[in-house]
């Protein structure tokens, strides 16, 4: 959360800069946002690529542990077969 607060600090900033002087942004909000998706896509195309020329698959649970916290920014939540049973406690007798 506070990577997301000091990002929206610094844009404040640089808006407030380019207010002052007076200056447009380089690209309208939309298609800088978009743009910057489509980097964080392609960064995903190179693990991808290197999977198939090793002869595994891509499989949505792939994606979902590798890919999508790359993407989103936001951890990828274990799944079942991921999250360890329960210890059972041994009784030890002394």
């Amino acid at each position: 959360m506070k990577l997301y607060v000091i990002s929206l600090a610094v844009g404040l900033l640089v808006g407030i800069i380019y207010a002052v002087l007076q200056v447009r942004s380089p690209a309208p909000p939309a298609i800088a946002l978009i743009g910057l998706l489509g980097m964080l896509i392609g960064e995903q195309i190179v693990p991808s690529v290197k999977r198939l020329m090793e002869g595994e698959k891509i499989t949505v649970s792939w994606l979902r542990s590798e890919c999508v916290p790359k993407i989103s920014g936001v951890e990828a939540k274990p799944t079942l077969a991921e999250v360890p049973a329960p210890q059972k406690k041994e009784d030890t007798a002394v």
